[in-house]
């Protein structure tokens, strides 16, 4: 590695990161209180849902899939979970509740993962068609009716709102670093050790790069793709208990229009659309520029529907750069 050219700063990850450093300083030059210490732990507790959706979405992406029915998988799992606490009484505390939710969004994904690999379908057709399904049924046969906080069980509500740091603010109320983030990054490093320590990880890549060439040299690549949609669907089961559990409720119509912002997200990282390229840390990166600038929009009072047309903007231009990126390489 040359010292006067380092192959780090020519990184996707060098790249994104200084995008996100100057953003933040932009944003902090126009509104000071963005370097507060309550505006940044409530961006780092923006940033734990979202996340952790992101780093199924990489897997997926990084194999040259794509998926849209994590949203509708975490519904779907964050809703029978609660059902199940408040209807039935059972589980108790917060393990076996979140065990529930990442095997539900595991089988969900499975079958996302038999029909590309089996079928050899389209994997946006796939995820569409059981996004579909799995919301049609879930709100058809369980019910469509809120848990409001009044109902909602004192473990998920216990869990959601402990916080690593508790401080107070000028006016006495206040606020704190959530625990959760401890989960997200968590999280996180197990997705990166898998993906670059594993013969799992190495074969995500390589059947993203080329399917065939994975195959010819002996990945089993079936494995590889019910890996990635299960892995998919497991972390966006546990993403919506735990958003669940974060805000005191369980909404069945919950979630509706994350896709676009999670594989912005991945996206902005520098994920390949083409497959065979992403990282966990790009992602991270990627997820805290998009919280950033949303929660930026709000504080600067512009609507909803504008902050939809801002985040299309920057999912066109993330993808166009990748894909100059990858046009490039290949040259």
């Amino acid at each position: 590695m040359s010292l006067r050219n380092p192959a780090w700063w020519k990184s996707t990850e060098a790249m994104v990161a200084a995008i996100l450093l100057l953003a933040m300083i932009l944003i902090g030059f126009v509104n000071p209180a963005f370097w507060s210490l309550e505006n940044l732990f409530s961006l780092a507790r923006s940033n734990v849902v979202i996340g952790i959706m992101a780093l199924g979405v990489l897997l997926v992406m990084i194999a040259g899939g794509i998926d849209v029915s994590f949203p509708a998988f975490a519904v779907a799992a964050m809703y029978l979970v609660v059902r199940a606490m408040v209807d039935w009484g059972v589980p108790s505390g917060v393990i076996l509740p979140f065990l529930m939710a990442t095997l539900i969004g595991a089988l969900l994904g499975l079958v996302n993962a038999l029909l590309v690999w089996k079928l050899r379908m389209i994997p946006l057709i796939v995820t569409l068609g059981t996004a579909a399904m799995a919301r049609g049924l879930l709100n058809g046969l369980v019910g469509t009716s809120n848990v409001n906080i009044n109902k909602f069980p004192d473990s998920l509500i216990d869990f959601g709102k402990t916080d690593l740091v508790t401080l107070l603010n000028a006016n006495g109320a206040s606020y704190g670093l959530p625990a959760t983030v401890l989960l997200y990054l968590g999280l996180a490093l197990i997705v990166h050790l898998v993906l670059s320590r594993t013969m799992i990880g190495r074969s995500v890549y390589a059947y993203g790069a080329s399917p065939e060439s994975a195959q010819r040299v002996g990945f089993r690549t079936g494995r590889t793709l019910i890996f990635v949609y299960v892995a998919a669907g497991a972390l966006a089961g546990f993403a919506g208990l735990l958003h669940s559990s974060m805000i005191w409720m369980a909404n069945p119509r919950d979630f509706v229009g994350w896709e676009l912002d999670v594989i912005a997200a991945v996206v902005l990282g520098g994920a390949s659309i083409f497959g065979g390229r992403g990282s966990v840390l790009g992602t991270m990166l990627g997820v805290f520029i998009l919280v950033m600038i949303k929660n930026s929009l709000i504080l600067m009072g512009i609507e909803t529907t504008w902050q939809r047309v801002v985040v299309g903007c920057m999912l066109i231009a993330a993808v166009a750069l990748t894909a100059l990126r990858d046009r490039k390489a290949t040259v």
